[in-house]
């Protein structure tokens, strides 16, 4: 099984480009379903989550060809099924976003439980009483869920918690609902904003997303359309970080500053330096980092994704910081892998207490999770001698040539 070894390094120097956004990508691969003509997708992450997800949307009958690394041309007017395999959802969570074009699409939709990260339950309630508003009528069976709806309605939907998934799957589902749905306490991700800008080059009719309420009007058929994806905030987040904790001058290219300003803010607190471009963000570290308080809040707030690798920043803190997590249940799996690399660190429900240390011990390591893994690379990049890292398709799951990219800032990195 392949790991990647870091050894301290430095500090980093250099520019590294963001790749387009994996969250943003999925569900937009997700929303091809809906189209009968062609679509050109652009800036698609090569990752395996996006393999995974090309994989579902063809089993279903959708015609997908790559025109280059990050281009890809999509016919969904041959879609004929509406039963997703569980060898490809159970890989990942975010398979589950397909039931919404499915029903807008097919009126029914068959679908194994998703799987994923291990950083919490992440139940689809909130979906499933969307799509019940829209009058779907749902069984669910150990493992397995049926939907299905002679026609789609309109309705107003109340979300108990702004969850980026359920408000994408239901304003996917209400695009060819009759007459109008309203999304109240809808999340506001970047992500939501850029799956509505190409549900509505489709033909869709989608007002406020990025707001706390969405409407959508729905239309009786939606075509392809040419979309961009947009940078993906995390990554671009992940070597803002990076650059901090090893006191380095980093330009962060295609990225937008304005879907980063938590992560900006906090670098600042911190004390490292942030020059802002229109697309580009330059982090040049400080030999001291200041401690800081971090709570994760839906979008605007802090995101959850960037909790890990703020954490690895915070173990070399001059002070003691707290980091609590409102968002999962059990995104803290990562402290235990940093306490073996000499963090010191208290974890007490949703709040972890990190007192800062002079130095850490690179040692083996397990990549928990995707962000996890991320983090623990960081770490590595100051800790004395090599951290091993294993279970590394986490990482891969999200970012594209991580290694190439950390090398070329001057990171001392492999994989084998």
């Amino acid at each position: 099984m392949e790991r990647i070894y870091v050894k301290k390094s430095g500090p980093l120097n250099g520019t590294v480009k963001v790749s387009g956004a994996k969250n943003a990508a999925l569900p937009i691969l997700a929303a091809t379903i809906l189209g009968t003509t062609e679509t050109i997708l652009e800036g698609v992450p090569d990752l395996k989550d996006i393999s995974i997800m090309i994989e579902v949307i063809k089993s279903l009958g959708v015609e997908v060809e790559h025109l280059g690394k990050h281009t890809l041309k999509i016919n969904a007017k041959n879609l004929n099924a509406y039963e997703t395999s569980y060898e490809l959802m159970s890989k990942m969570r975010a398979s589950s976003v397909v039931m919404g074009p499915l029903l807008a699409r097919m009126r029914k939709v068959i679908n194994p439980l998703p799987g994923g990260c291990n950083i919490g339950a992440r139940p689809i309630d909130l979906h499933l009483k969307g799509f019940r508003a829209l009058g779907v009528d749902i069984v669910e069976e150990p493992g397995k869920i049926t939907a299905s709806a002679e026609k789609l309605i309109g309705s107003t939907i109340y979300l108990d918690f702004p969850s980026v998934g359920a408000t994408q799957n239901i304003m996917m589902a209400a695009t060819m609902a009759e007459g109008e749905t309203i999304i109240e306490n809808a999340a506001m991700e970047p992500e939501i904003v850029d799956l509505a800008s190409f549900l509505n080059k489709m033909g869709a009719r989608i007002m406020g997303a990025g707001t706390s309420s969405i409407r959508i009007k729905g239309v009786k058929s939606l075509s392809g359309a040419t979309h961009q994806i947009i940078p993906d905030r995390i990554e671009a987040g992940t070597f803002m970080v990076a650059a901090a904790m090893t006191g380095g001058d980093v330009l962060v290219e295609n990225c937008i500053p304005s879907h980063m300003k938590p992560i900006i803010a906090k670098l600042i607190e911190a004390g490292a330096e942030v020059e802002v471009d229109d697309d580009s963000v330059r982090v040049k570290g400080n030999k001291i980092v200041n401690p800081f308080d971090i709570k994760t809040l839906p979008y605007p707030g802090f995101p959850t994704d960037m909790q890990a690798q703020f954490m690895a920043l915070m173990t070399i803190s001059n002070g003691t910081c707290v980091m609590k997590e409102t968002v999962f249940e059990n995104r803290f799996m990562h402290a235990a892998e940093l306490a073996k690399m000499g963090a010191n660190i208290n974890v007490i429900d949703r709040e972890a207490i990190v007192k800062g240390t002079r130095s850490l011990v690179g040692t083996e390591v397990e990549a928990t999770d995707l962000r996890a893994g991320a983090a623990l690379i960081i770490a590595g990049l100051v800790a004395d001698g090599t951290t091993t890292i294993s279970n590394i398709y986490h990482i891969d799951r999200g970012y594209e040539n991580i290694e190439e990219k950390f090398t070329a800032l001057g990171a001392i990195i492999s994989r084998k």
